[in-house]
């Protein structure tokens, strides 16, 4: 039906007939000449109708936004007055010589420019016209990219593409399953699945060494901005590797992709250890662009009669924390500190201690705060020379448990490195390793950090000895502040993976749970390991979205539910009858 895109159309074709189609995105009535601006997804021209040519001239009278419309004409100049230099299309225009009418459009109900200021419940009920909007048709370009240049990397490397099943058992994976009943097997259930794990490590037992798969992957789970209830991720996998040859090609990848895809050149990754981040960052998924670093200042108060900081340095599992607001005296009004207070208890805390720094050279007189009192000079000092305070800075100092002033203390630091507008421009990545096998439950249980497939760093007996404090061959890849993705080197010896079954205390029960992958361990199972990372995320950060829901087609709301559809729904008793299920009523 075309000759041309619309947002192709260059200089270089003036004086050349075309056919283009499209939307109708605007139209003017200059004195008689009907302008109309086209779009179709390579951008944005305008087409000119002559009144000479009656014909055409009467259908385009007719034509409105967001109407359909063919057309055929010679492309021209527009003339050194009417050149549009914001578009790739600004220097020319088509002069129609036929135009049809493919199809009218009601009123849509919001704008579909950058200018749009419909919420997002609007957007999302009429999704297939907010994705005709420009800067959403560019963010899934991205990540068309994105896929593409992943599937070229690891091919090139060697992987091979291998799909896994999408209805599996359900297993234990730290979310809940979405189930789906079976009609054949009545009273028994599918699980879809959270990740390929299992099945990409028994791809590696049936000796395809390299796999990769773009993976659709399914968790029922409390929704935030960068989580969906079903997502896709780059999932790799290997034979025969260490941690940090998975380390070395996962980076090699991203570093292709954000050159091919995102035309962002990335300098490499340093590696941070999951202690080293957590006492810097406050966070073990750090936003490398805020130079913001916490201080340890808890041996310096130990001493201390302010039980406020005393108290938690003396304990173990205490920390007490500094964080300098470089010209934070300047910046800072009184409101906008105690706005902070107010910031940080949102998190938890229960108090943000500060001081401030008029003139470091003249020592405690020099310095504004309330706790100075509690205080003696010695430790004060001490304190200030550690954190490197300067004339007009602000410390901000926070106590208690050191998971929670982690926790907030980390929050603080990149709120004020946001106020500060200290962030650097463009992409940082980083390496987390070192991790926790696992982590305390709400009963005090053991969890695993990542899952119970990852290998200790120790032996089977040292790791018996003590599980609750070994630490895991895992690693995360972290950009600007996102887990962009997390993996491990796997356990490939059955009694190392029956030790962790025990200190999970799901040993008695792993038979029916795992029974195919143990039996499978037994088979001669090579040293393995992978990674899975988020395309969707992925998407989100190279496209500087605000939330993943901006680069997937028809993401659900924060509920799990589709404004656009209208799922989930109820369904008909007769499926229900076929599946042997009935539905109770609310309590």
């Amino acid at each position: 039906m075309r000759s041309h895109y619309c947002g192709d159309l260059r200089s270089d074709h003036i004086g050349t007939d075309v056919c283009v189609c499209g939307w109708v995105q605007s139209r003017r009535d200059h004195g008689g000449v009907i302008f109309l601006d086209v779009r179709d997804r390579q951008g944005i021209v305008q087409i000119v109708f002559d009144p000479e040519n009656q014909t055409a001239f009467e259908i385009a009278e007719e034509l409105r936004s967001e109407f359909v419309i063919r057309a055929e004409g010679k492309v021209r100049h527009r003339g050194p007055d009417q050149v549009n230099p914001k578009l790739p299309t600004g220097e020319v225009e088509v002069l129609v010589a036929t135009v049809e009418l493919l199809n009218r459009s009601r009123a849509i109900p919001f704008k579909l420019d950058e200018y749009a200021t419909a919420g997002e419940d609007t957007r999302l009920r009429f999704r297939y016209l907010d994705l005709r909007r420009p800067e959403m048709q560019q963010k899934l370009h991205i990540r068309a990219a994105i896929a593409r240049e992943t599937r070229a990397f690891l091919d090139n490397e060697g992987f091979v593409e291998i799909e896994t099943p999408t209805l599996t058992k359900s297993t234990p994976e730290g979310a809940r399953d979405y189930l789906v009943p079976s009609r054949t097997q009545p009273g028994q259930f599918y699980a879809l699945p959270q990740s390929p794990q299992l099945f990409k490590q028994m791809l590696m037992m049936s000796g395809f060494d390299r796999y990769y798969q773009i993976a659709r992957c399914y968790r029922d789970e409390d929704l935030r901005s960068d989580r969906q209830p079903e997502f896709t991720q780059i999932d790799i996998e290997a034979s025969f590797v260490d941690q940090a040859d998975v380390m070395n090609v996962t980076e090699q990848m991203l570093r292709h992709i954000f050159e091919h895809a995102g035309n962002v050149q990335l300098d490499r990754f340093p590696i941070l250890t999951y202690e080293d981040a957590l006492n810097r960052y406050g966070s073990d998924k750090p936003d490398l662009r805020n130079h913001l670093e916490l201080t340890e200042i808890a041996d310096l108060v130990q001493e201390s009669e302010f039980k406020v900081f005393s108290g938690p340095a003396n304990d173990s599992n205490g920390r007490v924390a500094a964080l300098r607001a470089p010209l934070g005296a300047e910046r800072l009004s009184r409101k906008q500190i105690d706005d902070l207070v107010d910031f940080v208890a949102d998190f938890g805390a229960r108090g943000l201690a500060y001081i401030k720094a008029n003139s470091v050279s003249a020592g405690i007189e020099g310095l504004q705060s309330s706790i100075l009192k509690f205080l003696d000079e010695r430790t004060i000092s001490g304190i200030v020379e550690r954190c490197k305070v300067e004339d007009n800075d602000i410390l901000f100092i926070g106590a208690g448990e050191k998971g929670l002033v982690n926790n907030f203390m980390g929050a603080l630091r990149m709120k004020i490195g946001q106020e500060f507008e200290l962030l650097s421009d463009g992409y940082r990545a980083c390496w987390i390793v070192d991790w926790p096998m696992f982590e305390l439950g709400e009963r005090g249980e053991l969890v695993p950090a990542h899952h119970p497939f990852t290998q200790p760093n120790c032996s089977r007996e040292e790791f018996a000895n003590s599980p609750s404090t070994s630490k895991a061959h895992a690693y995360d890849v972290v950009v600007n502040g996102f887990e962009l993705g997390g993996g491990s080197l796997r356990i490939h010896d059955i009694q190392m993976q029956r030790a962790v079954f025990d200190a999970l205390g799901i040993g008695q029960e792993a038979g029916v749970k795992f029974g195919f992958l143990l039996d499978a361990l037994e088979f001669g199972c090579p040293p393995h390991g992978g990674i899975a990372l988020g395309l969707d995320r992925l998407a989100m950060i190279l496209t500087n979205s605000e939330s993943v829901r901006d680069v997937i087609a028809f993401p659900k709301t924060q509920s799990a539910a589709c404004p656009l559809s209208m799922a989930p729904s109820e369904v008909d008793v007769a499926q229900l009858r076929d599946l042997r299920l009935s539905v109770r009523g609310p309590k």
